[in-house]
């Protein structure tokens, strides 16, 4: 468990100052992450790594020279935002271009996508790398649905290094989408971890047994088996990555992670490590610079992951090239490197808010209610919401909506106070709950609040029809961004058929109020409903069996903020009459 912290939705936040404020002769805060503190050389490529944070060293622990130029840190276990992305990116940025590159989860892959549509679209050219190294997450047959773990390192590592010594776009791209195609990882686990204010872990392994295959947020394994001795945890992990060797390979030379994920430390890493390395030499494989150690951790999950990652000419030049960052040291590289001027963008400038009508503005007053509700019953159940998202993810759900509506009631209010519209409330407080939630619940409220404000406006005052219209066009966006499809066990279970039964009632003739209740029940029962679908997306998929009998927890909350919404929408029709 976390011993040491004081609000649990202000870990990430209190972490990173600390961060920044123990390592400035490499790193430096910026909006979103961190940064390297001498900047990067002018026409340089840089290279942005990101993700959730709970993992350290990754990522920011690995922000250095001949490594990566600076790391986008998300709340605990979730993606970072694409506000966050897009300004690292741009505080790094050094004229050459950016590689983002992060692990395969579908958190990050929209935010990460979201900020390299930005930053191309500001002319600023980007490039992506999702890693996806871990062999216990899909087949090959599915390659590009395996999450990222341990491996990441390797693909941050050589990306850095080409970029740092002097590699184009197009050429650090290359080499870090070959490093992936050669990485492959595989790990186990004795017990999970628990989220700082949770009071269970996110998975428990009963006594004298392994979870196989576990995720590094805590994702439960794969199977279970005995509790092994050191050197057949070595066999076990050997043997299954030998088992699947990269197409393409020109000699026998591997890069070797062994990595703890937090419980197990390095005695026992070393007795482990002395199994590999003589399973690996009796299969005539040449260990090249091998990395024992804490690189990507769960917080205090006691297991372990072996990567290894298959070398050319070119790939071990940048695998021994020497880096030195907060975290990891290799080589001669001492210190922060040359200082290069950098710049920060100014995110504190104010925007200003577009006129709106009079009764635009009325109409935001009663918005901002709903939001503050929505706030009030988040708060409520934040640790249910955890609990139904632990069972086969992450547990991040309910801390993840408990940003993000903060967040959105706290921009709302400020909108407010500034004479926003409706519209316009609601545009901002989507942006801010994206901002601050992260990952993909976050993104998508983000667009689900946008489209239903642009929908409202700032002129007009909000109809029925123009309420329907913009959640029938969020559930648009959503499935085509996020590419869910009702059956999926996703939000989108019961945004779609509830967006169908407004739609539906509204043309009917039903007055807002009445529509609105009958479509949160079929909201309601189609949030239960998805207790007896398998997942098909995000990172509950690879344990998918373990979610049958449970609610998806996007599904329960989306329907928890529709009713309350409906009893707001209520209480204003009794206050008319």
């Amino acid at each position: 468990m976390a011993y040491l912290f004081n609000n649990p939705t202000d870990f990430a936040d209190q972490l990173t100052d600390g961060f920044a404020a123990a390592y400035p002769q490499w790193i430096r805060k910026v909006p979103g992450g961190v940064v390297r503190s001498n900047g990067t050389a002018p026409g340089s490529v840089v290279v942005i790594a990101g993700g959730g944070s709970g993992h350290y060293p990754a990522f920011a622990g690995l922000v250095g020279p001949g490594l990566v130029h600076g790391a986008a840190m998300g709340n605990i276990f979730a993606s970072p935002s694409a506000q966050q992305i897009y300004s690292v990116a741009k505080s790094a940025h050094a004229g050459g271009g950016v590689l983002l590159t992060y692990g395969n989860y579908a958190g990050d892959v929209l935010n990460f996508t979201l900020a390299q549509d930005r930053l191309n679209a500001e002319g600023i050219r980007t490039l992506m790398v999702a890693v996806t190294d871990d062999i216990s997450s899909a087949s090959v047959d599915e390659i590009d649905k395996r999450r990222g773990i341990a491996g990441d390192l390797a693909v941050f590592k050589a990306a850095g290094a080409c970029a740092d010594a002097g590699g184009d776009l197009d050429e650090v791209f290359r080499v870090a989408t070959r490093a992936n195609e050669r990485t492959r990882s595989f790990g186990i686990a004795f017990s999970g971890c628990t989220l700082p204010g949770a009071s269970a872990p996110l998975f428990s392994v009963p006594a004298g047994r392994m979870a196989v295959g576990m995720g590094i947020h805590g994702e439960p394994g794969i199977s279970e088996q005995d509790l092994p001795t050191a050197d057949d945890a070595a066999e076990l992990m050997v043997r299954s990555l030998l088992a699947e060797v990269p197409e393409d390979l020109n000699g026998r030379r591997v890069g070797v992670i062994l990595n703890g994920l937090g419980s197990v430390k390095s005695e026992e890493l070393f007795v482990v490590y002395r199994k590999i390395a003589q399973l690996l030499d009796f299969a005539g494989i040449i260990v090249v610079d091998p990395e024992v150690g804490e690189l990507v951790t769960s917080f205090e999950m006691a297991g372990v992951s072996l990567t290894l990652f298959w070398l050319d000419d070119e790939l071990e030049k940048y695998w021994t090239a020497p880096a030195s960052t907060p975290a990891f040291r290799k080589g001669a590289a001492s210190g922060a490197g040359p200082r290069y001027a950098s710049e920060t963008p100014d995110e504190s400038a104010k925007t200003e808010l577009p006129d709106a009508s009079v009764v635009s503005r009325e109409a935001a007053a009663q918005v901002q209610k709903l939001l503050e509700s929505v706030q009030a019953v988040i708060d409520e159940n934040v640790d249910e919401l955890g609990r139904l998202d632990s069972i086969a993810g992450d547990g991040d759900h309910g801390i993840g909506m408990q940003r993000g509506t903060a967040a959105a009631a706290a921009a709302g209010r400020a909108a407010l106070a500034g004479g926003a519209g409706a519209g316009t409330l609601l545009s901002v407080a989507a942006d801010a709950w994206a901002d601050r939630a992260g990952g993909t619940s976050g993104v998508l409220w983000g667009m689900i609040i946008k489209s239903i404000g642009q929908s409202l406006g700032d002129n007009e005052p909000p109809t029925a029809s123009s309420i329907s219209q913009g959640v029938a066009e969020a559930g648009k966006q959503v499935m085509q961004f996020g590419k869910a499809e009702p059956g999926d066990k996703t939000l989108v279970d019961v945004l779609i058929p509830f967006s169908r039964a407004l739609t539906a009632g509204i043309r009917s003739g039903n007055p807002p109020e009445k529509a609105w209740h009958a479509a949160a029940d079929v909201a309601d029962a189609a949030a239960t409903s998805t207790a007896s679908l398998l997942p098909r997306m995000g990172r509950a998929r690879p344990h998918a069996e373990k979610s049958v009998g449970t609610p998806d927890p996007g599904a329960v909350s989306m329907a928890m903020i529709i009713r309350t919404v409906e009893r707001g929408l209520a209480r204003k029709g009794e206050s008319n009459d």
